[in-house]
C-alpha cells in the first residue's frame, strides 16, 4: 500500500509539475510594423493628392465657364432704335462689361460690325450701319479701349438676322455685332465672375 501511494503521490507532482510548465506565455503585443506605416502614410499622400486634384480641376472649371461666359458677352449684339445711331442705356451697360474685357485682355481686337433693317435705300442702310458701328467704337474708346484695336465695317440691309418685315423683325436686324479677330481671352475681370 505504501507503494501504491508513493506512486500516485508521484503521478500528482508530475502532473501538477506539467501543468505549469504548459502554461502559455502571454502573447505578446501586436507592434506596428513599417509595413503597416508605410501603408497608412501612402493611402494619407494619396487622399491629399486626390483632393488636390479636385480642388484644381473645379478651378479649371470655373474658369472655363468664366471664360465662355466672357466670349458670349463679347459677341452678343448691341440694339439701335428706328433711323438711329444713338446708344440707348441697355447699350450702354453691355458695352461697359464688353469694355472691361477687353482692358484685362490687351491683345483682344473686335470688329464692330453695323448694321441696319430692310428699310430704306442701300446706300442710306450702309452710312446707318456705319454710325452705328462708329458709335459704338467711340463708346468703347471712352472707356479706355485704344482705336486701332476695334475696326469697323458696315453691312447695311445685308445681312438680316431675321427674316420679315414687322416691328419685331426690324428691331432684331438694327444691331450691331461683334467678333473678335485677334488674340485671346487670358483674364476675367470681376464684371464677368
Amino acid at each position: 500500500m505504501k507503494l501504491r501511494l508513493a506512486v500516485a503521490l508521484a503521478l500528482v507532482v508530475f502532473a501538477i509539475a506539467g501543468c505549469s510548465r504548459n502554461t502559455p506565455e502571454a502573447a505578446p503585443a501586436p507592434v506596428a510594423s513599417n509595413n503597416d506605416a508605410d501603408a497608412a502614410a501612402r493611402a494619407r499622400a494619396d487622399s491629399i493628392a486626390a483632393a488636390e486634384l479636385a480642388r484644381r480641376q473645379a478651378e479649371e472649371r470655373a474658369l472655363q465657364q468664366q471664360m465662355a461666359r466672357a466670349q458670349e458677352i463679347l459677341s452678343s449684339v448691341v440694339l439701335f432704335a428706328y433711323d438711329s445711331d444713338e446708344l440707348d442705356p441697355e447699350a450702354e451697360e453691355r458695352l461697359r462689361t464688353k469694355a472691361a474685357i477687353l482692358r484685362a485682355n490687351p491683345t483682344l481686337e473686335l470688329r464692330v460690325e453695323g448694321h441696319a433693317d430692310e428699310r430704306g435705300s442701300t446706300e442710306y442702310n450702309l452710312a446707318l450701319g456705319q454710325r452705328r458701328a462708329e458709335s459704338i467704337r467711340s463708346f468703347l474708346a471712352g472707356y479706355g479701349i485704344t482705336e486701332n484695336r476695334l475696326a469697323t465695317i458696315s453691312y447695311g440691309k445685308e445681312r438680316p438676322t431675321v427674316m420679315g418685315s414687322s416691328e419685331s423683325a426690324w428691331r432684331q436686324n438694327r444691331r450691331g455685332e461683334f467678333a473678335v479677330t485677334a488674340g485671346e481671352i487670358s483674364a476675367i475681370p470681376p464684371e464677368v465672375r
